[in-house]
């Protein structure tokens, strides 16, 4: 078992609170957006704010898909993990044109109408993910592959990945090119 030592506990109510102002902010966003607003080009992406509004809540999404992963992982001796993470880093080519097309592609199924649901269904999910687990697996972690998100670290902790959503999201919102109220 290849464990870090961390000195602090996880403060769940913060990543609660998180994951609840990205869903105030993002129900916000969605009803101020005009149907010019969405279809423009975002700041700094090849996205709509369309698109990129489904791609913050991708972001969620894919921390769920992520969890058990990490956890998994957590488990295997740290050169397994490593070596996983540098397959990936090599991958991150194909996996950014992956990561743009099917944004696109699924922001024609979860567009302004359905995005916010699914954000629901995905907190809640997290939400109850997070109350579960016990605090030493929270500490957990595994290597990640760097290349592939400015938010991945050379090494994370299960609560880190679940901050990492709202970093995600954060970053992106200020990529939107549409007047959007206060988060």
């Amino acid at each position: 078992m290849d464990v870090d030592p961390v000195d602090e506990r996880v403060d769940r109510a913060v990543l609660h609170a998180e994951m609840d102002q990205s869903r105030g902010d993002l129900a916000r966003l969605v009803a101020a957006a005009s149907d010019p607003d969405l279809r423009r080009r975002s700041a700094g992406t090849r996205w709509t704010n369309e698109q990129l509004l489904f791609h913050m809540v991708f972001g969620y999404m894919v921390v769920r898909a992520l969890l058990p992963l990490v956890r998994a992982m957590s488990r295997l001796p740290r050169p397994v993990g490593a070596g996983f993470a540098a397959v990936l880093d090599v991958a991150a080519p194909p996996f950014h044109v992956v990561n743009y097309l099917g944004t696109c592609a699924a922001a024609l199924v979860f567009n302004r109408r359905r995005m916010l649901r699914q954000l629901d269904r995905t907190l809640a999910s997290l939400h109850h993910s997070l109350d579960a687990l016990p605090d030493a697996a929270l500490q957990r972690g595994m290597p990640f592959p760097e290349r592939w998100d400015p938010f991945f670290t050379r090494w994370m902790t299960v609560a880190e990945v679940y901050h990492y959503a709202t970093q995600h999201y954060r970053f992106h919102r200020a990529q939107l090119s549409f007047p959007a109220p206060a988060p």
